[in-house]
């Protein structure tokens, strides 16, 4: 768990499918920054395309994607001197992921955190998601 102002947090992050059902999960801190779980998220993967929001715009993301192979659906900071072209189509389909969280904060365990281990919690995470595989 990470310390913030508001207290002890977590961050979940997700790796989905083509249909949006989740693949792979990943607890950090709360402080930490996002683009610091790609690479345990795509290790033993080799997507075709990976759709992230602004917050995953890096120089050192887009290499990494390169040389898996990946193209990177990522739309440019609006700090970017030179932004860089991402096909908008495709990125349309990132709301899937969206939804896949949506489907899991139903579940109510998923949505509160209240365990007090980050074991425990990933392991209903894993539980949570199997369920969504099983509908």
């Amino acid at each position: 768990m990470g310390r913030s102002r508001g207290g002890l947090t977590t961050k979940v992050h997700m790796a989905c499918d083509t249909l949006g059902r989740p693949v792979r999960f990943l607890i950090a801190p709360g402080q930490s920054h996002d683009i610091l779980a790609v690479p345990a998220l795509l290790e033993g993967h080799r997507p075709g395309a990976v759709l992230a929001d602004r917050a995953y715009d890096a120089n050192s993301l887009r290499a990494h994607l390169a040389r898996i192979g990946a193209e990177a659906v990522i739309p440019s900071t609006r700090s970017r001197k030179t932004p860089i072209p991402h096909d908008p189509r495709i990125y349309k389909l990132r709301n899937r992921v969206e939804r896949c969280f949506n489907k899991l904060k139903h579940f109510r365990r998923f949505a509160t955190r209240f365990d007090r281990l980050a074991s425990h919690y990933l392991a209903f995470v894993h539980i949570a998601a199997s369920m969504l595989w099983m509908r």
